[in-house]
């Protein structure tokens, strides 16, 4: 087994003719979690937490009711009602939002849905639709009382073409599991997040996940070509289309991607996949300044081209709760402000690592990159891609943390961390210790489509914490034309902010949609808008 590969530049005073072969070359170890204090304990109710009225339409659950879902499901143990095991769905995985369901369904195909629909929509019984419930934004989880139906047992592949690599299947499969199988005929899923252990790809398309790939191979509205969906009266909607080009007729899938179960539940999908790369290598860099990271951003894409797969930043903050709270070394032998991963993905791996190389001795030369370190196995490369993964995980172990993943130009990107952290400061709930809520403010994201995870770590949530944010982070990015919400939808967070990112054309349209295929509102009410 190969070593990996240290790229060592020691500050400004570095030869500006560094060889390759005469880069040091070290291991990389495995993160391992370990056992932290947390602050965080269940979720208090959102009803109470942000004072919401039940809609007084709504029905009520009632034995005559569960004994229809038990009649079309006809499984007992497709019906989830004990109280212990509902928390799970009645949870967000933050600890954030919780409702009080009383009974999650879980159908096994689409005529199930569409029956169970179909009979919510006549008792005007409300549903919230939840697939793994990964959502960072309150989503997947009820508001009061809402019916879950849970996808999880819909977890059917039913096919997959290897000469035009198109995956037909149900929305319950979970993003891994997919993954695994799609790479076993040469291919992969064209998604990747930190949650594919768990997340499903039903849930993937309602909120448009976006993910670690999109640089490479774009967003779900470009690689989903069709999908099956069912909507608040039963009728389900079969676009479960393999063609690559239809031209007839609106295209409909586009309305559910995205939707977060507002206006129908997705069964199914096909999904274009791209072959499995034969060639793949991971960098991880260390660099003195954000500015230098878009300049490192603006080379990788003029000298790797065709083979950056990714390009991912982390502030020295983000790396330092992952050390602190998996109990695992950097990296990197020294800190830096900024840490950023790279990812080439190709099929010549002579070709691929001398791009690779060239791009980091240039890097190296114009003095983007300090410090570095090359994966030269896949085991490597997994421990590498790993520190970014487990961002969120760390995070969330300081007792909470109050999250935006937000769309902005790269100039002025990480420019909201800064002006939020001096806001926090001047409003005195910033600091080490326990008597502060917040922790720290941090961001890491998606350079390559310009995709920002705000992340205010808290030691509790609070809401003289929450106001001095919001609107605050919406008002600042509307002023840089951005968008409040880059790839994890709307849910209950951001609900009430949607104005900042879509005029009032764009919302009288959005809202007459609703109306139309969702006349009752019992899709997944208190959501979205």
């Amino acid at each position: 087994m190969r070593a990996a590969s240290i790229i060592r530049v020691c500050g400004r005073q570095a030869s500006t003719a560094v060889s390759r072969r005469a880069l040091l070359r070290t291991g990389i170890r495995s993160a391992v979690p370990s056992t932290v204090r947390s602050y965080a304990s269940e979720a208090k109710l959102t009803r109470e937490t942000y004072d919401v009225q039940r809609l007084e339409h709504f029905g009520k659950l009632s034995d005559a009711d569960i004994a229809k879902f038990k009649e079309i499901l006809q499984s007992d143990s497709a019906l989830v009602q004990d109280q212990d095991d509902l928390l799970q769905f009645n949870e967000d995985w933050m600890r954030k939002y919780r409702g009080s369901s009383q009974l999650v369904l879980k159908p096994k195909t689409t005529d199930q849905v569409s029956q169970i629909l179909k009979y919510c929509n006549e008792k005007k019984l409300a549903v919230v639709p939840q697939g793994g419930n990964t959502g960072l934004v309150g989503g997947s989880v009820p508001v009061f009382d809402e019916i879950v139906i849970s996808t999880a047992s819909m977890n059917k592949i039913h096919s997959f073409d290897p000469v035009s690599g198109i995956l037909v299947a149900d929305a319950g499969v979970i993003l891994e599991t997919a993954d695994q199988y799609l790479r076993e005929q040469g291919y992969i899923f064209p998604l990747d997040l930190g949650a594919k252990g768990s997340c499903h790809i039903g849930g993937n398309v309602a909120t448009n996940a976006g993910g670690l790939r999109l640089l490479r191979y774009g967003s779900l509205h470009g690689t989903v070509l069709g999908l099956e969906a069912v909507l608040a009266d039963g009728t389900v909607v079969n676009n479960l289309t393999t063609l690559r080009k239809d031209n007839t007729g609106y295209d409909m899938k586009q309305l559910f991607i995205g939707s977060e179960g507002t206006l129908g539940i997705v069964t199914a999908i096909s999904i274009l996949c791209p072959p499995k790369p034969t060639s793949v290598n991971v960098a991880f860099l260390g660099l003195e300044s954000f500015k230098k990271v878009q300049d490192t951003f603006v080379q990788a894409r003029s000298e790797l081209s065709e083979i950056l797969s990714a390009f991912e930043c982390i502030d020295q903050g983000s790396l330092n709760q992952v050390a602190e709270h998996m109990d695992s070394p950097v990296p990197l032998d020294e800190t830096y402000p900024f840490y950023v991963l790279i990812e080439t993905s190709g099929s010549n791996k002579d070709h691929d690592e001398e791009k690779l190389n060239t791009f980091l001795e240039n890097a190296m030369e114009n003095e983007s990159v300090l410090n570095g370190t090359v994966a030269m196995d896949e085991t490597q490369a997994q421990n590498l891609w790993s520190w970014r993964e487990m961002v969120p995980e760390a995070l969330a172990k300081c007792g909470g943390v109050y999250k935006y993943d937000v769309s902005i130009p790269l100039p002025q990107l990480y420019d909201l961390v800064d002006d939020t952290k001096a806001r926090l400061q001047e409003a005195g709930v910033i600091g080490e210790t326990d008597e502060y809520p917040v922790v720290d403010v941090l961001g890491y994201g998606h350079i390559g489509d310009g995709n920002l995870h705000l992340n205010v770590a808290v030691r509790r949530y609070d809401k003289k914490v929450e106001q001095l944010l919001e609107p605050f982070v919406y008002e600042w990015i509307q002023k840089v034309n951005g968008s409040i919400s880059a790839e994890h939808g709307l849910g209950f967070a951001k609900k009430n902010f949607i104005q900042y990112s879509k005029d009032a054309g764009m919302l009288t349209l959005m809202r007459g949609l609703k109306s139309h295929y969702d006349p009752n509102g019992i899709l997944n009410p208190y959501k979205y808008m």
